[in-house]
């Protein structure tokens, strides 16, 4: 707890990046992506609509960000809430049980909803939320662990990751960089008997990605910290500068490619220096220059993050879109305007409801927490 102080402020930086990770999600949910997709818009406009999609194998996108902001911002939010619980005289140990029992019902939502994707009982554990199960309980287990063991432990979990890859060849699983080839594969098949057929992911990506929440655990300790606002950017710009540096190297230098569906080392590492930075700047913005005037368009979702995710990946994808465009296509359609340009007023539509519903909870002050 060295060199931490006891602020009343709200970290307002953090709570608009929860927000703006699930209003992109919710976008993705409500086909907005998709529909302009479609419309094969050419040239730049097509370049940025690419970039809200994941990367089918070699490479980086901006979407394959959001997962890695995701889980940056559960550390950091599970580092704050844990701090000023210990200000109140609570444990480790009986916080433990807490994030226990939370971690519990993460892994029990996401497997849930692959069920829902199905139609059928399955059991599948590529989901986020699985995933986020099992990254929380590790970085809650050296929580109280200095910066130095933490970032430690970190790089240990990604550099085993990668002599697991190399190093564990077996039948059929024995290319480590290649799709449903490699040893995530190999895991997938023993856990679950399936390899995923939406584009190779793989349940060991807990392992490296447990590095990000860890990384979160230590920017929400250092942004609650005494240190001046100014040193707290200098250092998140520098984590994140070294990021991109290692992560793209490892990369372009031949020795890991940058695989976002395996979570390879420099994936973890070039996404975790994203992501610091778009975190230094949003505290730069709105903590430290106090430009707040629009930030409670993503402060509203920031506050029921994990309701409205599995609002829109349940009631959303299942109810809502198909419903709304029943009106709103039918409408538009009848004024003569064109199916494309139908199919995506009626997804930003239905992102107006989710936002909406979420902006009606957080003025009835009713927030769902795990």
């Amino acid at each position: 707890m060295n060199n931490t102080t006891n602020v009343n402020q709200r970290l307002i930086s953090l709570d608009v990046m929860r927000g703006l990770i699930m209003i992109l999600l919710a976008g993705e949910s409500a086909r907005i992506y998709e529909s302009i997709s479609q419309l094969h818009p050419p040239g730049i406009a097509g370049s940025i609509i690419e970039q809200f999609f994941h990367h089918p194998w070699n490479g980086l996108r901006a979407w394959d960000l959001v997962q890695p902001a995701f889980m940056t911002m559960a550390g950091s939010a599970m580092y704050i809430s844990y701090y000023y619980k210990t200000q109140k005289g609570v444990t480790w140990s009986q916080n433990f049980r807490h994030i226990a029992l939370r971690c519990l019902k993460l892994f029990i939502f996401g497997t849930a909803l692959h069920c829902v994707y199905a139609g059928r009982l399955v059991w599948e554990l590529w989901n986020v939320l699985t995933q986020l199960s099992v990254t929380t309980i590790i970085a809650y287990l050296i929580i109280r662990r200095s910066y130095g063991f933490q970032l430690g432990v970190s790089l240990l979990l990604l550099l085993a990751t990668d002599l697991l890859y190399r190093f564990v060849l077996l039948p059929g699983y024995d290319q480590p960089f290649v799709q449903d080839h490699n040893f995530g594969s190999f895991i997938d098949m023993v856990l679950m008997g399936k390899l995923n057929d939406g584009g190779g992911w793989v349940t060991i990506n807990f392992l490296p990605t447990a590095a990000h929440t860890i990384w979160g655990v230590l920017a929400g300790k250092l942004l609650i910290s005494s240190r001046s606002s100014g040193q707290k950017i200098r250092i998140l710009l520098a984590a994140g500068a070294v990021g991109l540096i290692t992560g793209f190297g490892l990369d372009w230098a031949g020795i890991t490619p940058i695989i976002k569906r395996i979570a390879t080392a420099s994936f973890t590492l070039a996404s975790g220096g994203w992501v610091m930075l778009l975190l230094a700047f949003l505290y730069w913005v709105i903590d430290v220059k106090q430009n707040m005037r629009y930030a409670w368009l993503a402060t509203v979702v920031g506050m029921n993050a994990i309701f409205i995710y599995l609002f829109f990946e349940t009631v959303g994808g299942q109810w809502v879109n198909p419903v709304t465009g029943i009106f709103v296509k039918g409408f538009t359609g009848m004024v003569g305007i064109p199916e494309g340009i139908r199919e995506i007023i009626s997804a930003f539509v239905v992102l107006g409801l989710e936002w909406g519903l979420c902006y009606w909870l957080y003025k009835k002050k009713i927030f769902f927490k795990l």
